[in-house]
């Protein structure tokens, strides 16, 4: 795979701003209602109830990512000819592969019923397993839309499903104040993603049209897989983490901190590397460009630090006035949590930018380094205390990360200057 330099136009810049634009306004709609849900749980739920369903929603969530195997980057690389046999070949491994990721899910529910003595999380885990029924669906429709660069269409339908989960969540809280009331709507509003899906995407497998090299399509997909899974450790071990060494309780703390916190920031940073993927990797020039890259380093830059000040800044006086004077305690972890916010946004960027690049091996060795970092950063805080943990992943995200962003500077000034002469 061969990349020429560029000179960066100016209708990338107006491309990635829309997209950036439409994610960001989509996102923080979703995360106002987001804020509002989490007003109504931590007024009717006690941290207790709400720890058992942060367990088994980042149980969810880890396994989850597994069902995105990689093979929907294909899709975004593939040349026009050979576009309709990808996409049948992604198709078909979609369907297996989640069959396949429903089982391991299954087997989870199980030892954490018989080995951890958590009934009710096991339960509740083993039913979210119905996701998988939905999603292989809707990948491929997904995937092309990113390709033909229609991340408003792609964001405004994540969206509309996880505000609805959202309504649905706060409903059931009010009506039912259990653990199930959080847990259930994800399930309720997988039918919801794949019809919104299919409807901005009329593809349809056509067997007529060919297949492509599955296994030449798995072997590529094998690093982004990898990359995905350690960044899904990275986000959700923490919680396994709070919950093993510091209990239950603590995790419902830790939870709610970091929804009302570092949560939308995180999401915008996943968005963000989302939007700038497709932009860094033309499928047909299979071009980028280092001007692109620093637009898109300034920018997350810019937009992050500001969010990231403001969450800090503003926590002591939203918490108490919004979710309530018990919750006044989470306040220091919110704003620990919230200086995490540019170190995402930079192992988005870099991300995103060593696949573009073809250098999916290199982006798996600094995942596997940004992971461990952050984890064991905030195991060793752990052994102190609730706080303690949360500046230990933030500090072990944030200096991994400034060592990556040192790493690959020096990498890119040296291929200039031997480029240059």
């Amino acid at each position: 795979m061969s990349f020429a330099v560029t000179t960066f136009k100016s209708t990338d810049a107006l491309g990635i701003a829309r997209a950036l634009l439409a994610y960001g306004s989509v996102e923080l709609m979703n995360r106002f209602v987001r804020i509002l849900v989490v007003v109504v749980i931590a007024r009717q739920l006690v941290p207790e109830l709400v720890g058992v369903a942060a367990l088994t929603l980042s149980l969810f969530e880890l396994i989850r990512v597994i069902a995105n195997i990689g093979v929907g980057q294909k899709i975004i690389l593939a040349s026009d000819e050979m576009l309709e046999p990808v996409c049948n070949s992604a198709y078909q491994i979609f369907w297996k592969w989640c069959g396949v990721v429903a089982l391991i899910q299954m087997a989870s529910a199980a030892v954490l019923f018989l080995n951890f003595d958590q009934p009710l999380a096991a339960k509740m885990l083993a039913l979210l397993c119905g996701v998988y029924v939905f999603m292989p669906g809707g990948l491929v429709q997904c995937f092309r839309l990113m390709r033909a660069k229609k991340l408003e269409t792609v964001a405004k339908i994540s969206a509309s499903q996880t505000i609805v989960d959202h309504l649905l969540t706060g409903a059931l809280v009010l009506a039912w104040a259990n653990p199930w009331a959080i847990i259930l709507p994800k399930l309720l509003t997988a039918p919801l993603w794949l019809i919104m899906m299919r409807r901005a995407e009329t593809w349809s497998f056509d067997r007529r049209k060919g297949l492509a090299n599955r296994s030449e399509m798995l072997n590529f997909g094998a690093a982004i897989l990898a990359t995905d899974i350690l960044l899904a450790l990275r986000n959700n071990l923490d919680k396994l983490i709070i919950s093993a060494l510091l209990g239950v309780s603590a995790l419902g703390s830790y939870y709610f901190a970091f929804n009302a916190g570092i949560g939308i920031v995180g999401a915008l940073a996943t968005a963000f590397g989302t939007v700038i993927y497709p932009y860094l990797c033309n499928p047909s020039a299979q071009s980028h460009s280092r001007d692109t890259l620093k637009f898109i380093c300034a920018a997350g830059l810019i937009v992050f630090g500001g969010l990231s000040a403001a969450q800090f800044i503003l926590a002591p006086v939203y918490v108490p006035l919004i979710f309530g004077a018990h919750w006044v305690h989470a306040i220091p972890l919110i704003q620990i949590l919230s200086l995490a916010g540019i170190p995402l946004v930079m192992g988005a960027i870099y991300s995103a930018y060593l696949r573009a690049s073809g250098q999916t091996t290199i982006d798996v060795w600094v995942g596997l380094f940004i992971c461990v970092a952050a984890l064991s950063a905030m195991f060793a805080g752990a052994q102190f205390g609730l706080v303690e943990a949360a500046v230990g992943w933030v500090g072990g995200t944030s200096t991994a990360i400034a060592i990556i962003t040192i790493i690959i500077t020096i990498n890119r000034r040296s291929r200039q200057l031997e480029t240059s002469k």
